[in-house]
């Protein structure tokens, strides 16, 4: 009996100082806590009388050339218009319907006329093109003239002079790469959006349906978001002047845009309004590929740049291929001259070839070619022709 009492009381003792140690830490826990969370709610109390002691004002997103985005927006958003029109179409049953088609397009003073710059591929084939204007306002417009070549229209709409409020162009020669720039326009119908990113890429081509193979030129690559609803409105550098007109998206790109260029608009706009179109795009009368690496290992060449000139007239005193090769899986004919500059210009690619020609050159006019035939460098003189009226 005594072993037992003995062993009953040690368990005890036991019991007893584990549960004050228990105790004790709970005790320390919930003190510490308690002086924490009042430290803290000093803190957040102070900060809390510091914000409400804060002047209640707007947030203005500030460029770094001091230029508010919002006033940039308030600057343009009435030069800014949606076109919209009626297309006919077929159904698999090849009845006719009439499908809607909307755009955009922006104001332009063109010395003393008023008028309204949009992509061509916006009122191609449109019947009932309105304009309407960020008030609401809706007028019907008229096709002054077009470009498929360059992907341009001008418009007018007999509108009270209230209404016109014309934007400025400036050159887009100016742009560089990295350069930050705007879009504005109506994406899915969202008129009056805003969206901004910067220049990606310069001189990149565009092929459409409606050019008959022929490339766009000079284009500007942008990270600007673009949307279905946004062609023919305005690519805007940071001052609120039109570098460009939104073009086309790449299908399933993530930030990848176009627009054409403001040097095209200032090129052809004089002519579009006067006479309805614009037929001095210069053309080599040749067809052709870009080179690369297979196709020179292909052909026996070191040249891996350049433009493969694949079939040709003899009037042009370029040489077309000779060869019909499989290159990478795919037939090609080779065996033709690589042009690897223009009046001394380095021509990398068709983007650099259709650039130069469209910036720098008129049909009729005379350029020096050099080309790679049989593995010999040689120059060849070449009168420019016109591309087919579009």
């Amino acid at each position: 009996m005594k072993a037992s009492n003995g062993s009953n009381t040690h368990r005890f003792s036991t019991v007893l100082i584990v549960s004050i140690v228990i105790v004790g830490l709970l005790a320390g826990g919930l003190l510490g806590y308690v002086v924490t969370y009042s430290a803290l709610s000093g803190r957040i109390s102070d900060l809390q009388n510091q914000v409400s002691a804060l002047p209640n004002q707007n947030v203005t997103y500030v460029l770094g050339t001091n230029t508010s985005l919002s006033q940039l927006y308030n600057q343009v958003k009435d030069s800014v218009v949606v076109i919209e029109g009626q297309v006919l179409e077929y159904n698999v049953f090849h009845q006719a319907y009439y499908s809607q088609v909307q755009g955009s397009g922006f104001v332009y003073n063109y010395s003393g006329r008023i008028v309204v710059i949009t992509n061509y591929h916006v009122v191609q084939g449109a019947i009932n093109v309105t304009i309407t204007f960020s008030d609401g306002d809706t007028y019907a417009a008229t096709v002054l003239g077009h470009d498929p070549y360059e992907d341009l229209a001008v418009l007018s709409a007999a509108a009270p002079q209230s209404e016109w409020k014309p934007i400025e162009l400036t050159h887009s020669s100016t742009l560089e790469v990295g350069d930050p720039v705007i879009a504005v326009g109506s994406p899915y119908g969202y008129a009056g959006s805003m969206t901004t990113g910067i220049v990606s890429a310069l001189g990149r081509t565009l092929t459409e349906t409606m050019t008959g193979g022929y490339p766009i030129a000079s284009v500007i690559q942008t990270s600007t978001p673009i949307n279905p609803g946004n062609s023919g409105g305005p690519l805007l550098d940071y001052e609120g002047r039109v570098v460009g007109i939104t073009t086309a998206i790449v299908t399933d790109s993530q930030g990848l845009g176009f627009a054409i260029p403001s040097n095209a608009i200032l090129r052809e706009v004089g002519s579009l309004v006067t006479t309805g179109s614009y037929n001095e795009h210069p053309s080599l009368g040749v067809s052709g590929i870009d080179m690369t690496y297979a196709i020179a290992k292909a052909m026996g060449t070191n040249v891996t740049y350049g433009w493969l000139v694949v079939s040709a007239p003899n009037s042009t005193g370029l040489k077309g291929g000779t060869t019909q090769v499989l290159v990478s899986g795919s037939l090609m004919t080779i065996g033709g001259d690589i042009i690897i500059s223009i009046n001394g210009v380095r021509i990398k690619n068709i983007d650099d070839l259709s650039t130069y020609l469209e910036e720098n050159a008129l049909p009729g006019q005379a350029v020096s070619v050099t080309v790679i035939r049989d593995n010999q460098k040689i120059s060849v003189p070449v009168t420019l022709g016109t591309r087919p009226s579009a």
